[in-house]
């Protein structure tokens, strides 16, 4: 019968030698190698396209309104690659107001006031959102508003 042998040594030499974690070690590199698998998690996924941008400029995140003020918000959103072509506000998950740059069907850099009229004492949550021409939505950029009642004059 033959007899298994490295580096000149058969396996019971291996043993007696405590060479044996460590060759196991190296087949078990070997044959994760040799089977092409990733050692350490997925790999890197492909890059995503760059997404249009929008920031919420004013009014500060937080800030406390008058219930039925005329509120305006100021509003930026950037695309390098097709531009801008319409912003949206939302307001507690409503539509409330739309705006598309009236010099083009889209631009680099589109800079807006719009219009909320705050209504309903509590917390309410803004969320401007910008568009491609061809649909590609930005992600949000979100503003958290309090309405609060209004003080009643005095005697």
């Amino acid at each position: 019968m033959p007899t298994l042998r490295i580096s000149g040594m058969d396996a019971q030499s291996l043993l007696r030698h405590r060479t044996w974690p460590s060759l196991r070690l190296a087949w078990l590199a070997l044959t994760l190698l040799a089977c092409n698998l990733v050692i350490g998690g997925a790999p890197p996924a492909p890059p995503t396209p760059d997404l249009p941008r929008v920031q919420i400029l004013s009014p500060a995140n937080n800030q406390l309104v008058y219930e039925g003020a005329d509120f305006d918000l100021d509003i930026v959103a950037q695309d390098e690659s097709l531009g801008i072509a319409r912003v949206e506000l939302w307001v507690d998950g409503v539509l409330v107001n739309s705006a598309s740059p009236s010099e083009a069907t889209s631009v680099a850099v589109f800079r807006v006031m719009m219009n909320w009229l705050a209504r309903g004492v509590g917390l309410h949550a803004l969320e401007a959102v910008a568009y491609r021409p061809d649909g590609t939505r930005s992600d949000s950029a979100l503003l958290t508003l309090e309405v609060i009642a209004r003080p009643t004059p005095g005697p």
